[in-house]
């Protein structure tokens, strides 16, 4: 791992705790327990660690509730550990807004190559974007499958083709593009088309991602694909 990450660990099992603390302490990450959901949203509000290792069954709220707590909260990646392997409680937790999935039991390289994975991604969202280019830091653009935002002039296009977007579109352009070809799960997404509402409607997002991918593909853009109950994603990226 590049450097040393906090890492909140939320199991009711404090065996299951101190192994994924050994496991993860060989790579000098320092870890934050809860044994309970409560206690996990309490010790993310305090001591914001980089990422989150949760589990789904727990006292008080379960798993699925503190990952969208947890979410409303912050932008951290989130790994869901769990014994519980169904396709159902992998698609609720990726849609709540989990970044992956984990099904206990598991080994010591995987662990750290799903933490590496969710990091590298986090960081890549974060920052400028592969293929950005910065100037003297009155412009910025990214893009995507030929899909171009230019971020200082707050506009889009294809080729040579100007894109007539919404605020709102754009935005959800903006976090698609972002992502580099990897998914956006709707709850990121929706809380990206409308980050001054405290509660965004998950209802409200196919409605405005459907006229995007329209207005992209009338342009020959790259194409928006969804994956249905979990989120969507960007067709082609940087570099590819």
């Amino acid at each position: 791992m590049a450097r040393a990450l906090r890492i909140l660990v939320v199991d009711d099992d404090p065996a299951m705790v101190g192994a994924i603390t050994a496991l993860v302490g060989t790579e000098g990450h320092q870890v934050i327990t809860a044994y309970d959901g409560l206690t996990a949203v309490r010790r993310y509000r305090e001591e914001r660690p980089d990422i989150v290792l949760l589990d789904l069954a727990m006292p008080g709220p379960d798993g699925f509730t503190v990952a969208g707590r947890i979410r409303a909260e912050g932008d951290a990646p989130i790994v869901v550990v769990s014994g519980e392997s169904s396709e159902e409680a992998k698609v609720r937790a990726l849609g709540i807004g989990a970044d992956d999935y984990l099904v206990k039991p598991f080994g010591r390289a995987e662990l750290l190559a799903r933490i590496a994975a969710v990091m590298r991604r986090a960081d890549r969202v974060a920052g400028p974007a592969p293929g950005s280019v910065e100037g003297d830091g009155s412009a910025s653009t990214l893009g995507a499958g030929g899909l171009t935002l230019d971020l200082g002039r707050h506009e889009a296009s294809v080729g040579d083709t100007r894109l007539d977007l919404t605020p709102i579109e754009y935005r959800l352009a903006e976090a698609l593009v972002r992502a580099n070809g990897d998914l956006v799960p709707h709850l990121r997404l929706v809380r990206a088309g409308w980050p001054a509402e405290a509660d965004p409607d998950l209802l409200w997002l196919k409605p405005h991602v459907a006229r995007l991918r329209r207005k992209v593909q009338a342009a020959g853009g790259p194409e928006i694909l969804a994956l249905r109950g979990v989120g969507y994603r960007i067709e082609g990226s940087n570099g590819t």
